[in-house]
């Protein structure tokens, strides 16, 4: 058994990972030894919101018009309420029932009333908003990981960590090793990639050199159902910016988007072609079917990339026109693939490790192991002689375990984990230290040799037991709360400590059993 143990450790800790990788290949380097970003980042979760209560207050606008319902204004109002003014308080009844039926599982209504007339204010329930905030920082987490694999980095890491002062875990730390380039990943992660498609107003919809032109040019007053979005064109030389009147309603969305790759234009620069689901290309073939000859804003997050003339009915395959580099066009691809970020994120710690440091981590972090192995190696032998030799065996038994373990699981090998390794080093002749002391005092009772050997074994068994399960119910606790660097830690040196109670408690006894064989032995040398 100790030979299959052995062997398999043998195996896993030397055979590659996978065809046409190198040998001991199967323990990936973390960010500190491999050199790469460390990011905290902070889902902003009042952008989910915000955008929640502009929809909802749009569809409550539509929706009471539809119905012949008079009021004055419905807007998002103060803080995370939707307010609704001026209903004619005879068809009160009629606005309450609609409220809260379509509307009552998400918000509370309040109303009041004011010379003859309803106000209504609707704020979101409290389970439905712990319920937004959650849901809102899992989509940013999965669009990330979306946004990570493509990017081709291996052995990442992301994970929901803490919060800022809510009950809702709104941050999220992202570890990538390997990237040479932190600014452009930044960059990609940060971007939220919402993409939309807008009516622009058919007439005095722009392009205006201010806003208040587009405002002037509109009588004054931008109607409802209307927007001013910047507006910069890239293919003239100035690439001043502009702004366009467009249509509050986008028209298509980012959940109306199947794919994206890079592309060209008719003059073969680069660009971005974008394909439509079913649905999506349904809606933009009515809707362009209906205004030929008006122009499609195409909105990458509330900035016009373009505003092409609709001059037929348009289909599912659709372009992005712009003064792109062939890596822009690449990462844009990338992003409207992976998907839309549900609300804005905030980087609240950044940490770059260049690859040079990372090795210089790692021949640091090995010769602190070699320089510990070798002391360790060096008392045990002087002090216990003979028997020491038996120790020395475990210890490189257990190491042996230990980076097999590694191996077979593929843990990501960080600089803690190689701090636990080399406390595991000091740790494994705890067990051997304990055993060989009550063997020595076995044999100072009078008792022989083996049964000496046997009685240490035996009687000991126990307060090893108790001594490692202390340090793992620790470990535990540090994988579970700790992050990456932290659980890489934890890892080792659980692996450390079961490997220690094997090999000091059964390998080290069979080694005992194989010295001592069927002679008779008056005198142990420890």
């Amino acid at each position: 058994m100790i030979a299959a143990v052995f062997a398999i450790s043998i195996f896993y800790f030397v055979s590659p990972r996978g065809k046409g990788q190198p040998w001991f290949s199967r323990m990936p380097l973390g960010l500190d030894l491999k050199g790469g970003i460390h990011l905290v980042l902070q889902v902003v979760t009042d952008d989910a919101l915000n955008a929640e209560l502009a929809q909802d207050a749009e569809r409550i606008g539509q929706e009471l018009r539809s119905r012949n319902l008079s009021y004055g204004i419905v807007r998002k109002g103060t803080g995370q309420t939707i307010e609704i003014e001026q209903v004619d308080s005879a068809r009160d009844k009629d606005v309450r029932d609609y409220l809260s039926s379509d509307f009552g599982r998400k918000y509370s209504v309040r109303s009041s009333v004011s010379e003859g007339k309803t106000n209504y204010s609707l704020s979101f329930q409290g389970p439905y908003l712990r319920q937004l905030q959650e849901s809102t920082v899992r989509q940013a987490l999965e669009t990330l990981d979306r946004r990570v694999n493509a990017l081709g980095v291996t052995e990442p890491t992301l994970q929901v960590y803490g919060g800022s002062g809510k009950e809702v875990q709104d941050q999220i730390i992202v570890e990538l090793p390997g990237i040479d380039d932190p600014e452009r990943v930044k960059e990609l992660i940060q971007n939220t990639a919402q993409l939309e498609l807008r009516l622009v107003k058919r007439e005095q919809g722009g392009p205006f050199s201010t806003i208040e032109a587009a405002v002037q040019g509109n009588g004054g007053k931008i109607p409802d159902g209307y927007e001013i979005f910047p507006y910069r064109d890239d293919r003239q030389e100035d690439q001043r910016i502009e702004y366009m009147v467009v249509s509050s309603v986008p028209t298509i969305t980012g959940k109306h988007l199947k794919s994206a790759r890079r592309s060209t234009d008719s003059n073969g620069a680069p660009a971005v072609g974008f394909f439509l689901n079913s649905e999506g290309a349904e809606l933009i073939s009515r809707a362009s079917a209906q205004h030929v000859g008006d122009r499609l804003a195409i909105v990458l997050d509330r900035q016009i990339s373009s505003a092409p003339v609709i001059n037929e009915r348009l289909g599912a395959e659709n372009i992005i026109h712009g003064s792109f580099t062939v890596q822009q066009a690449e990462d844009l691809a990338l992003l409207l693939r992976s998907g839309a970020l549900p609300a804005s994120l905030r980087i609240l710690e950044e940490r770059t490790v260049g690859a040079s440091l990372g090795n210089d981590s790692i021949r640091a972090g090995v010769m602190a192991s070699l320089i510990g192995l070798s002391l360790v190696v060096i008392a045990i032998v002087a002090y216990y002689k003979w028997s020491g030799l038996n120790a020395v065996w475990c210890l490189l038994g257990n190491l042996l375990i230990l980076l097999g373990f590694m191996g077979a699981v593929g843990a990501t090998l960080t600089l803690p984990g190689i701090a636990g390794v080399a406390l595991a080093i000091g740790m494994a002749v705890d067990a051997n230290i304990l055993i060989f002391e009550r063997i020595k005092e076995e044999l100072r009772s009078g008792k022989t040799v083996r049964a000496a050997v046997d009685a240490g074994f035996n009687r000991v068994f126990w307060t090893i037991f108790d001594t490692n399960t202390t340090t793992l119910i620790a470990a535990a606790f540090l994988f579970q709360f700790g992050t990456g660097p932290i659980r890489g830690f934890a890892i080792t040196l659980t692996a450390g400590l079961l490997a220690n109670v094997f090999t000091a408690v059964y390998v080290s006894h069979r080694l005992f059993e194989w010295m001592l064989g069927a002679r008779k032995i008056e005198k142990l040398s420890i």
